[in-house]
């Protein structure tokens, strides 16, 4: 105990060597954070050529600038590592890795799992161990505290693992990674009072729960809450095609109720690592416990179908023309998940990619922050957003609303637009060529 307590006071000091495993969206604008308030960082990733930037002083995440590497490099005494045997110079190790779900649906927490291998391949008295990562409730009391204790260690006693789950948010500048409430939970009341004190240092309000277990089920609940709201959003979309009703309309003017009703919005489906993965954890889970998780599996269910329904009011569009979507030129602005991010993954722009591909179309696509991508094992290169490019598609499709690109523009010379997103609503003319979701 009285390791864990010098612990505490080298924390409180801002004494502490603090380790990131994971130099990703979430893991590195964490570690920047810790070397600005002044501890000593270690970032570790198996990826060479991050690590690699990292010492040039250069950011792969566009919400950390380069200034901010290079500033937390020569000032705060931040490096960046693959040497996995730096974690034994660590006081505290922040978990930061993937989480994916696998070909079959069902949690992925191996990259979790290696990562807390080197962990207690290094594990000493003293440290704290923090995961990061989104996973089932239950992982870190059920997996990871037996595995570090299998070093003959015991949690809040000679070490503490907590677990408090990150909440960055690509691209977004409204909200500093220190104003976002941190929710902590520990092992132990030692565990929690440790990790506690330790995002203290860094984020302006710390959240304390229960339990491990309790931190898992909250960030599972936030995105569970957004993919089922989205779902409802994205089902209103629908009926509100068959209706002839505009769903931005209805959905703009439910959301002037300055109570009881809060606004989501549809869209082409779900992407990225979190709300279309979250659900499944949480799913997963309760499904072992002989639990339904009846409104996660029809949010996904609904939120599934959307890169199809897309697909269909494209063609159904093309047909008002007499187009055949077989052989028809469709340019796809925007291939991330969401707007003003590079990340694709899980990205609904590469579902109607692919189901416009299968029906014959030739497919482009413009996106400012994806140079390339690969599709059905070919590469396709962003193409130059030129006039002519424009002009010459039967139809342009905006799946992503990146603000660098100039919408009135596109909406001036394309012949035909799917609007997604609504994103060409404060367009004043070119409007009876847009069809909207």
């Amino acid at each position: 105990m009285s390791r864990l307590r010098e612990l505490g006071d080298r924390i409180a000091k801002r004494d502490a060597h603090v380790g990131v495993i994971g130099l990703g969206y979430v893991g590195l604008p964490l570690a920047i954070e810790f070397a600005r308030r002044g501890f000593r960082v270690t970032g570790f990733d198996v990826n060479r050529a991050k690590i690699d930037d990292l010492r040039k002083g250069q950011s792969y995440i566009e919400d950390v600038p380069d200034a901010e590497v290079a500033g937390a490099i020569s000032q705060r005494g931040f490096a960046a590592t693959t040497d996995f045997a730096e974690l034994s110079r660590c006081d505290v190790i922040n978990v930061c890795v993937p989480t994916p779900l696998t070909r079959s649906k069902d949690p992925d927490v191996s990259h979790m799992a290696t990562a807390m291998e080197e962990i207690r391949k290094r594990l000493r008295s003293g440290q704290l161990v923090v995961l990061g990562s989104t996973t089932y409730p239950g992982t870190t009391h059920e997996l990871f505290v037996p595995l570090l204790e299998s070093t003959g260690l015991r949690v809040g006693q000679d070490f503490s693992i907590a677990f408090a789950p990150e909440r960055i948010d690509p691209g977004n500048r409204s909200f500093q990674v220190r104003e976002v409430p941190k929710v902590v939970g520990g092992e132990t009341p030692v565990c929690r009072d440790l990790a506690r004190l330790l995002f203290e240092a860094i984020f302006d309000r710390v959240v304390p729960v229960s339990s491990t277990q309790s931190a898992e089920m909250v960030k599972l609940l936030e995105n569970t809450f957004r993919a089922i709201n989205i779902g409802l959003a994205n089902e209103i979309a629908m009926m509100c095609d068959r209706l002839g009703l505009d769903v931005w309309e209805v959905i703009e003017a439910a959301a002037t109720k300055p109570y009881g009703y809060m606004k989501f919005l549809p869209g082409p489906g779900l992407g990225g690592h979190c709300i279309p993965v979250d659900p499944t954890y949480l799913a997963w889970k309760m499904k072992s416990l002989n639990f339904p998780a009846r409104f996660i599996e029809l949010a996904t269910e609904i939120n599934g179908q959307m890169p199809d329904h897309v697909a269909g009011r494209v063609g159904d569009f093309l047909n008002e023309d007499r187009i055949a979507v077989n052989g028809s030129r469709v340019l796809i602005l925007g291939v991330a998940y969401k707007a003003n991010v590079s990340d694709v993954r899980e990205s609904p722009a590469l579902d109607v990619m692919k189901l416009l591909r299968a029906k014959g179309a030739e497919i482009a696509y413009h996106d400012p922050h994806v140079a390339e991508l690969e599709l059905d094992g070919s590469m396709l290169k962003s193409q130059d957003l030129s006039d002519e490019l424009i002009a010459r598609q039967d139809m342009v499709v905006i799946v992503t609303d990146h603000a660098a690109v100039d919408t009135a523009r596109v909406v001036a010379r394309a012949q035909r637009i799917f609007d997604t997103r609504n994103a060409t609503r404060g367009v004043a003319n070119g409007q009876e060529k847009i069809r909207r979701l």
